[in-house]
């Protein structure tokens, strides 16, 4: 277990049931996967609480996959056609993420206007046709998510596609609870590339200091993904990840030659320079996106292994074993 989350765990004991919620140092926080996650007030659930979480969810879809998906959800057919006719499956990839953006976009306006006829009284139900063209919609841009990757270029995060359905379909309250899961899956993400990096670089004698900066970002990571834009502490939660990036990824290793004997041979240092900054960025897109990637923290991790083993760092992805 992680030691922010062990101090806590011998507050009340070994062993606790998932989603305990306890009050700590003063802030209510609830038991996930072994991390206490920060919990914030669940809103009420109605059209309008919905319309802004939808809405919310979607910039934030946008802000994390590749560029030029947000188009309009007035273009959904021509959007469709374009998807419908293309045949080249580099270009098909593309255009399902436009679609998939397109219909994510039509959704919000329609729960847009939903809200609206609710202001000026009129009864919407969840059997409303206008309710089941948005929740269609949603779905599909589900489905269609697994063809977009990460702004990075890395995997895919089929999370996010499927939140603002989620938020959708079921009560605020329970889709607030599967957050609070994902990011104790997030915070599992960001310890595992940590530990890698602590176990691989500690064996390395020009790097056996670098423990401590590796801990202290994993920490400032960890504080970001349960850290909502909109609470007071962001003026203090992101420099501190900001600081902390920046100090591992200008950590000099001890003087020496650019190679040092290792069990193959010899450890490049400038290969393992650039495995600290691949571990940096990686873990500031899981902080950011507070969405667990598997992938790519599995082949990061495997990367490690390889460097260690060999003295060079794969310059691609490394495939896992079957």
């Amino acid at each position: 277990m992680n030691n922010d989350s062990l101090a806590n765990n011998q507050l009340s004991g070994d062993c606790l049931a998932e989603g305990t919620r306890r009050v700590i140092d003063g802030r209510e926080r609830v038991y996930y996967n072994g991390y206490w996650i920060k919990t914030y007030p669940t809103l009420a659930n109605s059209l309008e609480t919905k319309k802004s979480l939808i809405e919310a969810l979607t910039r934030r879809l946008f802000n994390h996959t590749e560029h030029g998906l947000n188009i309009p959800g007035t273009r959904l057919e021509e959007a469709r056609q374009r998807y419908d006719e293309e045949t080249d499956p580099a270009l098909k990839r593309v255009k399902a993420g436009m679609l998939a953006g397109s219909l994510f976009n039509r959704a919000t306006d329609i729960f847009r206007n939903l809200v609206d006829l609710q202001a000026c009284g009129v009864e919407i139900k969840g059997s409303d046709a206008l309710t089941r063209e948005c929740g269609r919609c949603l779905l599909e841009a589900m489905e269609l998510g697994r063809f977009v990757l990460h702004r990075s270029g890395e995997e895919g995060i089929d999370e996010l596609w499927g939140e603002p359905f989620r938020a959708f379909s079921v009560p605020i309250e329970e889709f607030y609870e599967t957050r609070y899961i994902k990011i104790s899956q997030t915070k599992r993400d960001i310890d595992r590339i940590a530990d890698s990096m602590v176990d691989m670089f500690t064996r390395i004698p020009a790097f056996m200091e670098i423990e401590p900066l590796i801990r202290d970002f994993a920490r400032a990571a960890r504080i970001k993904t349960e850290t909502l834009r909109t609470d007071p502490d962001i003026f203090d939660v992101w420099p501190q990840l900001v600081a902390a990036g920046e100090r591992l990824a200008n950590f000099s290793p001890k003087k020496s030659s650019e190679a040092i004997p290792n069990i193959s041979g010899r450890h490049s240092i400038s290969d393992g320079l650039k495995l600290i900054r691949t571990g940096r960025n990686l873990t500031f897109f899981i902080a950011r996106a507070r969405t667990p990637m598997p992938k790519s923290t599995d082949e990061y991790i495997e990367r490690c292994r390889v460097y260690l083993e060999t003295g060079h760092a794969p310059t691609a992805p490394v495939p896992l074993p079957a």
